[in-house]
């Protein structure tokens, strides 16, 4: 059963080793800062591209096959991507999305099947793993390529994800498949189109920072190594967030505080980094409570807005597709920016302006939720 932990420390690692590295990868390949924040957007693209698909493939051959398969792609794309040329730079980030995209949209089900009696608290857990990896993998990435160089900080990755898929394989001789009969139609519920806002906002808000926070620190005379750790206190503070924020989100009736609450520190962290820039220490801890909490608060939304197994993971994938395709022009248009004006000040009035919208969405899918419980209460 714990298993699914294990699962949850493989997928972001892979992606939140870039960051600090594009400078490394930006020199040694020749890409600007718009081809960097393409080359960091690519996992989302294929995020957006392969979560509707996921149930399809789960209906196939089982959760626990499809979740199995994807860490060995998982694997395999990680040393495409360090050692098999500019092309294979490319070619091995998008199969590094697409079999993450598996694991996100899968994992969430599984926990909900698996620890149905405390949903929240599992999905702290969960996230507490994610964030845990992603800090560490963030922290060590430029170490490791000082040591050796940027490809082997980034295929190193790929080892723990085949360890992970031998814990994972007993569980996958017996699959569990998904009923497909009377499919839901989530497309067509308005909290879907709230969860899918509040998801695709808050990962929109995540992986601009974690993509170009080092960056941004390293132009104004921080050493890469310092802003490595930078992003590492960042991802670390939200396994805080997430742990914390599920006490307001048991209740039903404070979800709505909850998801909202998950979001103002975004806010408040990016204004701090705009008009008091010398703390940035705060700003990073603050953000980073608050992007923990705030996932932590979308997932488990989403891992309760559907009634079975089969209809969250429609759920999960509708709101992981379009989400992560929105979360996809971050990177870009911030590195676009950038480019175009010459600094980060532009970049950071986005990131504002985006955290704002997506307070905006936490509180509407809050609100949802609240009243989908009461009309089942009510019916029950």
């Amino acid at each position: 059963m714990f298993t699914v932990f294990l699962v949850a420390l493989c997928l972001r690692p892979a992606i939140t080793a870039v960051g600090p590295l594009l400078p490394q990868i930006g020199v040694a390949e020749g890409l600007g800062e718009t081809a960097q924040g393409v080359l960091g957007a690519l996992p989302l693209l294929a995020f957006a591209a392969v979560s509707p698909q996921v149930h399809r493939l789960s209906g196939r051959l089982g959760m626990e096959r499809a979740v199995l398969v994807a860490l060995l792609v998982l694997a395999a794309g990680g040393i495409v991507r360090s050692y098999t040329g500019p092309a294979g730079l490319w070619a091995g980030t998008l199969i590094v999305g697409c079999a993450i995209a598996v694991g996100n949209v899968l994992v969430p089900a599984i926990v909900k099947r698996d620890f149905a009696s405390n949903v929240s608290r599992a999905t702290g857990v969960y996230t507490a793993c994610l964030t845990l990896a992603a800090a560490t993998a963030s922290a060590v990435a430029v170490p490791l390529a000082d040591a050796a160089d940027w490809r082997l900080s980034l295929a190193v990755w790929s080892g723990p994800a085949l360890a992970v898929a031998v814990a994972w394989a007993p569980r996958a001789r017996h699959p569990t498949p998904h009923v497909t009969k009377n499919p839901a139609r989530v497309w067509r519920q308005p909290h879907a189109w709230a969860l899918t806002a509040f998801m695709g906002l808050q990962s929109t808000t995540f992986y601009l920072l974690v993509t170009w926070l080092p960056t941004i620190e390293i132009a104004d005379g921080v050493p890469e190594r310092t802003a490595g750790l930078h992003l590492f206190v960042y991802q670390g503070m939200g396994i805080v967030g997430g742990l914390t924020i599920p006490l307001l989100l048991r209740d039903p009736r404070r979800r709505i505080a909850g998801a909202v609450t998950s979001s103002v520190p975004v806010l408040v962290a990016v204004l701090g980094l705009l008009f008091a820039p010398a703390l940035t220490v705060l700003w990073v801890v603050v953000a980073g409570l608050g992007q923990g909490a705030a996932l932590v608060a979308a997932l488990t939304l989403i891992t309760l807005g559907g009634r079975t197994p089969a209809e969250t993971t429609k759920l999960s994938g509708m709101a992981q597709s379009l989400g992560y395709l929105l979360a996809a022009t971050g990177p870009v248009l911030a590195g676009l920016l950038a480019e175009r004006t010459g600094g980060w000040t532009a970049s950071l009035v986005a990131v504002a302006v985006l955290a704002l919208l997506q307070l905006t969405a936490a509180a509407v899918a809050g609100r949802g939720d609240r009243r989908r419980h009461e009309l089942v209460t009510a019916a029950g």
